[in-house]
């Protein structure tokens, strides 16, 4: 069985109290707690081994390059990447969206158009309005229905010859669902094969089972932090075949090949679109993050998490003045809400009060927000290391919240 008194043993920070209450922390989708070993990564690179990666002549350099290059392989084979070289370090999601989004800006004409879902986090959303007011492409948005989830009716009709590019969250980060990213890619690429797919993984990674081969796409971007990694470090995997012409996002060392005073040659993959010193001390520690939760019954981990949701769900429908956003079937760990009682702001500071951290506002998805008549919602969202008997204390939490919001 799942054993997550043995799982919350290893992550110190959940240890603490705020507020002299013990803490409850249900702000995962925003970012995870690292476990010690994670943590030890990070000083132990720095404390035995800092030295920058590549080029250096000395013993210090080869263990940090060696490890560098050991945590890109530790990825690759946990998202199925069929080359190490696939594998683009990033300082998260958004900058590996944005490589994309400004690569394919070069490409796009007037005629063409890009599609992204009503759902997505403003990460996946802006990086494509620029990429169209730069071309004069359109920007093409697919409707969710009132539970949460795409319709991949209107999908389908958004979907034409000169689509250039989809992207959409592989789940919503506001909302918890689980999109059909699979059926979306075969969607697009029986209308158009040339079309590019790209998935939002940010809330995808730490949920497991991410097989960049199975889901049929042809970019898959992620952030360290959200998958028990540190800040300031994230991976975008693309496709060999399409990476290795892809315009360069920055320039500079590293992803030079050759150059004179008039003109540079780029470098192969991946250095090509790794510009300057990388984390080097955050993509080690994301490869023990990673090799971490490899580690773990992942099928436990999945019942889990849907346990939490469910029990969550079940308390939520009993609350008077709740309203639940985002009901799709489909869903992980986050329950989105809002008192008929309060002001979102307002629950999220009574609960800190008891110890309870979840996150409020419109968790980057202002348009979302709107769909739903809102300007944000009240959120909070489980991880592996959380239990019953937390959620219990949330929901205690807020009907003491409603007693003093009345």
């Amino acid at each position: 069985m799942f054993n997550v008194d043995a799982i919350r043993r290893e992550f110190p920070l959940l240890q603490r109290e705020v507020h002299g209450k013990p803490l409850v922390y249900l702000d995962n989708a925003a970012t995870t707690q690292k476990p010690q070993c994670v943590i030890d990564s990070l000083t132990n690179y720095y404390t035995s081994m800092n030295s920058n990666v590549h080029r250096g002549a000395h013993c210090l350099a080869d263990e940090a390059t060696r490890a560098y290059e050991t945590a890109r392989g530790q990825v690759a084979r946990f998202i199925n990447a069929a080359r190490e070289c696939e594998i683009i370090w990033t300082s998260g999601t958004t900058e590996g969206i944005n490589i994309i989004a400004r690569g394919i800006a070069d490409r796009l004409a007037p005629r063409h158009n890009v599609v992204v879902s009503a759902m997505e986090h403003h990460a996946n959303l802006v990086p494509w309005q620029q990429a169209c007011h730069r071309s004069g492409a359109e920007l093409r948005i697919a409707p969710i229905n009132d539970a949460g989830d795409i319709d991949m009716t209107a999908l389908a009709e958004l979907i034409d010859s000169n689509t250039a590019i989809l992207s959409v969250a592989h789940i919503s980060n506001a909302l918890g669902t689980i999109n059909p990213v699979h059926k979306i890619g075969e969607m697009l690429k029986s209308v158009n094969p040339s079309a590019l797919f790209m998935i939002d993984g940010a809330q995808g990674i730490a949920h497991g089972d991410v097989d960049v081969q199975a889901l049929g796409c042809d970019f898959y971007a992620f952030s360290g932090h959200k998958v028990f990694g540190p800040t300031g470090v994230g991976v975008l995997w693309g496709r060999e075949s399409v990476l290795a012409d892809w315009p360069v996002w920055q320039t500079g060392g590293e992803m030079i090949s050759s150059v004179t005073y008039q003109s540079a040659e780029w470098n192969i993959l991946p250095s090509r679109l790794e510009a300057g010193t990388p984390n080097i001390a955050g993509a080690i520690a994301l490869g023990t993050a990673i090799n971490w939760l490899s580690q773990q019954d992942l099928e436990g981990l999945r019942a889990h998490e849907q346990t939490l949701i469910r029990y969550a769900d079940e308390r939520a429908a009993q609350v008077s003045g709740l309203r639940q956003i985002g009901t799709a079937e489909k869903r992980i760990g986050v329950l989105s809400f809002v008192l008929s009682q309060g002001h979102a702001a307002d629950v999220g500071f009574l609960l800190d009060r008891q110890g309870i951290a979840i996150r409020t506002g419109n968790h980057c998805a202002e348009p979302l927000m709107e769909r739903f008549g809102l300007s944000g919602s009240a959120r909070a969202s489980f991880s592996i290391y959380n239990t019953v008997d937390e959620i219990d204390l949330l929901f205690t939490g807020i009907e003491k919240a409603k007693m003093m919001l009345e």
